[in-house]
């Protein structure tokens, strides 16, 4: 049968939440409507697919990445999603549920983007 792959999927102004796909190029194209690009912004193995074409196409704003510090260095266009990405291969897995249940957490709180003559002002909701 075909691969099952548990990913969080992250849509602009919703909460996270835990979806399945068959972990196929294809599928993964089809939840961020679009060719994938695969970023590393975490420390644990857990790679972020958004869509490569997000912000030429004017999708929504949907969350800020944050460096160590809490600074806003980038922010994901369109929908996107996490999975697992195991040191040394270069494949995609699916998330653990401690690691579905942690990135939840860490990305709970729902964030606006507001333009702004000096740029987009990014408004994250208090902690819940």
């Amino acid at each position: 049968g075909m691969n099952r792959m548990n990913i969080l999927l992250l849509e602009p102004s919703k909460r996270p939440r835990s979806a399945v796909i068959t972990g196929t190029l294809q599928s993964m194209q089809q939840v961020v409507d679009g060719p994938i690009q695969a970023v590393y912004p975490f420390a644990e193995p857990v790679a972020l697919i958004c869509n490569e074409e997000g912000k030429l196409r004017n999708l929504p704003w949907n969350r800020a990445l944050r460096d160590e510090a809490g600074q806003i260095y980038d922010i994901v266009a369109g929908t996107c999603f996490l999975c697992a990405a195991p040191p040394g291969e270069d494949s995609f897995a699916g998330l653990t549920d401690a690691q579905l249940d942690a990135f939840s957490r860490r990305f709970a709180a729902l964030e606006w983007f507001i333009p702004t003559p000096e740029g987009l002002v990014v408004l994250r909701e208090a902690a819940l």
